[in-house]
């Protein structure tokens, strides 16, 4: 069965949110430069959490409709400053297009890696550690924990106060960092025992981050993408069930 064409959870809880946001721009009730509903609001209303609106948000980041602000908020962009930057999405049996990703992505998280160690404050640290704590808290309860991977990452491109990362990192997420957690889902699946060796490498970069060694958090980071492609191609070998 190929799954890649079925919506996950999430998703199809993402739906709803993004029609409805989009609908509000195309038919102008909320113009250029008008600020989106707050996080809290777009969650009572479609009765969802925070992770769902900000993956909604996410998605019409990617599709140029918003833009983030930093410190500020989202924003509706002008109309035609849609992005001209697309990736078409990646397969998990097309093995050179993984490839190509895994390639990408690892000159992004090493960057990320390498500048959040010069640049985190205090506060990036502390939400850095945060999600390396929920992905332990979901280890030890037997969940996948993706939505703690995103923000672990997310958080690290954070600290590195570029807004262009930040922006660039938003747009992966919508395209292929899904890629990334659908490893992190085959290895809980079919090779618990690398749980444990995937969290490490997770420990590795916060160590160096934290230690402000931009040198080794890069190579954590290099070296967390290089097994990550590894066990991606050991799923990709498998027959399918």
């Amino acid at each position: 069965m190929d799954d890649t064409q079925t919506p996950s959870p999430t998703q199809s809880l993402t739906t709803p949110i993004v029609m409805w946001l989009t609908q509000e721009i195309e038919q102008r009730h909320l113009q250029p430069g008008d600020k989106l509903p707050s996080e809290k609001r777009l969650c009572e209303q479609f009765s969802v959490s925070r992770s769902v609106v900000r993956e909604a948000v996410s998605q019409l980041k990617s599709d140029g409709l918003v833009s983030s602000q930093q410190g500020r908020g989202v924003f509706v962009n002008e109309r035609g400053a849609r992005q001209t930057f697309r990736l078409d999405p990646t397969r998990l049996d097309d093995v050179e297009d993984v490839g190509h990703v895994i390639e990408l992505l690892s000159a992004i998280e090493v960057t990320a890696a390498r500048l959040a160690a010069l640049r985190h404050t205090p506060d990036n640290l502390k939400q850095i550690k945060q999600a390396l704590v929920g992905m332990e808290y979901a280890i030890v309860h037997d969940q996948l924990g993706d939505a703690e991977d995103y923000a672990f990452h997310q958080a690290i491109v954070d600290a590195t106060h570029n807004p262009h990362l930040i922006t660039f990192n938003e747009y992966l997420e919508q395209h292929i960092r899904r890629l990334i957690r659908k490893a992190r889902s085959n290895t809980a699946q079919y090779h618990h025992n690398l749980v444990e060796h995937v969290q490490e490498e997770h420990r590795a970069i916060v160590r160096a981050i934290e230690a402000r060694d931009p040198d080794a958090a890069a190579k954590a980071a290099e070296s967390h993408l290089r097994n990550a492609a590894a066990r991606l191609s050991t799923y990709m070998a498998q027959p399918a069930l």
